[in-house]
């Protein structure tokens, strides 16, 4: 029971880490504006960047980053220790928590910036080489949703390449895959304009 109970404190946790809305709260600190009636309407970094400004976009991008990280360490600062697959419960709770925010009727943002921390603290290396492929595309194309689906769809490849025959590839191959799928489906009205060469570049 205690386990349980630990368990359930843990996931709650990392949910409402992740539901700490930084865009939101930037906007209304910095300019006394709510992000979600402005720009893209999102309350993410990208549109924190446009309507906020760009230091304020950068700082919120690190917020959200670290979040998705804090969550998924969250039972080593108490000093607990959780296998693999419990960290990943904790990660999607946090991204999850980002996307479906509970404060604000469960309109957040698109979890890519959460889903980069998650995915640091669990596997850093096919992280981080992902990340450098998403700086790459949007050098070239300063689009941050390109960016973002690209790295989304090319991280269950580099989770591959890294764990193929390892106990944790069974567990981190199907959540990659899932992820893709989720970032794919936030994004999803970004896949509309992109199609029709509408999509904004960031500057």
């Amino acid at each position: 029971m205690n386990n349980l109970f630990l368990s359930a404190f843990f996931i709650l946790a990392a949910y409402l880490l992740g539901s700490v809305p930084f865009g939101l709260i930037a906007g209304l600190k910095v300019k006394g504006l709510d992000i979600r009636e402005h720009g893209s309407k999102n309350i993410g970094a990208t549109n924190v960047f446009r309507v906020v400004g760009k230091k304020w976009g950068i700082l919120v991008l690190f917020l959200d980053v670290l979040k998705g990280y804090m969550a998924c360490i969250l039972p080593a600062l108490f000093g607990k220790s959780f296998a693999l697959p419990f960290q990943l419960l904790l990660g999607i709770s946090a991204i999850l928590g980002h996307s479906f925010p509970v404060w604000l009727k469960f309109k957040g943002g698109k979890g890519v910036a959460t889903s980069l921390g998650v995915f640091l603290a669990i596997a850093w290396l096919p992280t981080l080489i992902t990340f450098g492929l998403w700086i790459l595309c949007f050098t070239v194309t300063h689009i941050i949703s390109f960016s973002s689906l690209v790295a989304a769809v090319v991280f269950p490849i580099m989770i591959a390449w890294r764990y193929a025959g390892t106990p944790g590839f069974r567990f981190l191959l199907p959540i990659s895959i899932i992820l893709t799928v989720f970032i794919l489906y936030t994004h999803r009205a970004n896949i509309q304009r992109l199609r029709q060469g509408i999509e904004k570049k960031l500057f």
